[in-house]
């Protein structure tokens, strides 16, 4: 696999740095070089990239402001010399964040991190047109690692803003990640996995009880929405 990157730093010498790593790294192919904002947004535009390294402090539009603007399926490594902004760069999803000054072997490690998060959506998405097997796990972002979750140990899932709770047979203590419902159900098979209620979604083999239009699992009670009743009675009921 080869990933297309760019590198966006309002400092010369920094773009220049970042451009010789990567020239070192077999994967990587460097497809373009911005020392501001506003020229990055237009050349990806017309060129688009995998992965952009992004430095955080810039004039006018600064890093944060350009990662929300750059098409969706493209990933971010901040490079910054400023650390408080690194709860701000996971809360646009960033891949990594990078202190300057950036060493080749931090800036390695990025990498293999970005390769190895291509890699796991390249196999997520690969079944679906390859095979009618249904994946057995899925990998989910969790602070700042990826955890894989084997699909056997979940019991429901449950969305909050941002964030979904992913809560398990082998844990007493829920999954936290960064992403919304719908990207989570996405990923989940649809004959095992069903949305229940705008902020729920559980697994048919976990249910043992129901009560009240309410799943019961233990001392917890998820409520099953109206909208999403009839379908859930068809989903339980069928073979």
């Amino acid at each position: 696999m080869i990933i297309k990157c760019a590198i966006v730093d309002d400092e010369p010498l920094a773009v220049e740095l970042l451009a010789s790593y990567v020239e070192k790294i077999p994967f990587l192919e460097l497809c373009g070089k911005y020392t501001n904002a506003t020229d990055a947004l237009h050349g990806i535009g017309e060129n688009p990239v995998d992965l952009l390294f992004l430095d955080i402090q810039m004039p006018e539009l600064n890093g944060l402001e350009l990662s929300r603007m750059v098409p969706e399926n493209t990933r971010i490594v901040f490079t910054t010399a400023f650390n408080q902004y690194a709860v701000d760069g996971f809360r646009v999803n960033a891949l990594d964040y990078l202190l300057k000054p950036i060493s080749y072997a931090d800036f390695l490690e990025a990498c293999n991190k970005a390769m190895q998060w291509f890699q796991l959506v390249q196999q997520n998405e690969q079944p679906t047109a390859r095979t009618e097997e249904e994946p057995t796990s899925i990998f989910v972002k969790s602070e700042y690692k990826l955890l894989q979750i084997n699909l056997d140990d979940i019991r429901y899932i449950e969305g909050l803003k941002d964030y979904v709770k992913i809560y398990t047979e082998q844990s007493p203590h829920p999954v936290l990640s960064l992403m919304n419902m719908k990207a989570i159900e996405q990923m989940l098979p649809a004959s095992r996995f069903i949305r229940v209620h705008r902020s729920f979604i559980v697994q048919k083999s976990k249910i043992r009880e129901i009560e009240r239009n309410r799943i019961v699992f233990g001392d917890v009670y998820i409520p099953i929405g109206d909208s999403y009743k009839q379908a859930f009675l068809d989903f339980i009921n069928a073979k």
